[in-house]
């Protein structure tokens, strides 16, 4: 490992120990529903979980806003998709089970605010986002997407988020996990279709090429099945986004977070994207209204106002080197 692989990988660790403890959090049932989290080091906020959300907002940038596709302006919508399995603090339901909220919907609604275009969020399965950017159903994915390799073969990214996965295990399990070897054997749930996936099961042919056991992955519908599946002991791992396994370790107490990793492996930090379809057209305005929002503050203040600050981005790129293709 050279030294600068080991200070990324020791970051990585780092940040992912530092969102297990600043996102410890309660529920308060006598406020409307909240939860309470640390923003920066010192200081907490309260998440609002209600449906009136009152978003961080910005103006148009008339600039930016002309670089739109002319069918999208014409439209004066933004369509935007994200997954109905996502979790907090993500992209999730406020209080009333019905209004999608999470860092995911306010980062989108900010973009939409400096493309002078009225967002629409549109939850689906996973792999139905990019059935329907195919399709062009849907304009731009914002739903923790990590930039990948294979998928920039189909699609546009435009960063603006880092990208960390995390180990979950039943609190006290005892586990930790740094690498391959320590998931030999292992009875581990992972999301079909994610970088997750393809992570784990690159770890997996890791094992067996060096005379370990495999990994036994497990995929189960929903995260509440999932957890069940932990608690009972019929897994031993569920490797998913750090901000979720975070959040959920916090509030429920049930679980802790036992390692992190970058989700584009161990030579390369992984990074969330905006999500379009090849060569429509959309991803330069985005990635420059993410890039204005950067500049202006609101990014920032969204990111803090869901305890994210660790996985902010100075820039967004366009296409930058993503999660090697698995070997076949």
């Amino acid at each position: 490992m050279t030294p600068s692989l080991a200070r990324r990988r020791t970051t990585v660790a780092a940040l992912g120990l530092a969102s297990a403890l600043i996102l410890a959090a309660c529920a308060n049932p006598t406020d409307g529903g909240t939860t309470e989290v640390a923003a920066t080091s010192g200081a907490k906020t309260k998440i609002n979980l209600s449906p009136d959300q009152d978003r961080i907002t910005t103006g148009k940038v008339e600039s930016i806003a002309a670089e739109v596709p002319e069918k999208i302006r014409k439209r004066g919508t933004l369509e935007l998709v994200a997954s109905s399995g996502s979790a907090a603090p993500l992209t999730f339901y406020a209080t009333d089970n019905k209004t999608v909220i999470g860092v995911e919907p306010d980062l989108a609604y900010l973009v939409a605010d400096v493309l002078g275009l009225k967002p629409h969020i549109n939850t689906v399965s996973w792999e139905n986002i990019f059935v329907g950017l195919d399709s062009a159903k849907y304009d731009a994915g914002f739903s923790n997407i990590t930039v990948t390799e294979e998928r920039k073969e189909k699609y546009d990214f435009a960063t603006y988020r880092e990208d960390n996965l995390a180990f979950e295990a039943k609190k006290g399990s005892g586990l930790k996990v740094t690498g391959p070897a320590d998931v030999s054997g292992r009875t581990v749930a992972v999301g079909s279709g994610t970088n997750q996936e393809k992570l784990l099961i690159e770890w997996s042919k890791e094992n067996e090429k060096a005379g370990r056991k495999p990994v036994d992955i497990k995929y189960y519908q929903n995260d509440s099945d999932t957890y069940l599946a932990l608690q009972s002991g019929r897994i031993d791992l569920y490797l998913g986004p750090n901000p979720t396994a975070a959040y959920h370790a916090a509030t429920t107490g049930k679980t802790e977070v036992v390692g992190t990793y970058s989700g584009a492996g161990a030579t390369l930090q992984g990074l969330i994207a905006a999500t379009t379809k090849k060569d429509s057209g959309l991803v330069e305005p985005l990635a420059d209204a993410l890039n204005h929002v950067i500049e202006n503050g609101t990014y920032a203040k969204v990111l803090q106002r869901w305890g994210l600050s660790d996985e902010a981005v100075t820039k967004s790129e366009i296409n930058p080197p993503g999660l090697p293709k698995t070997d076949k």
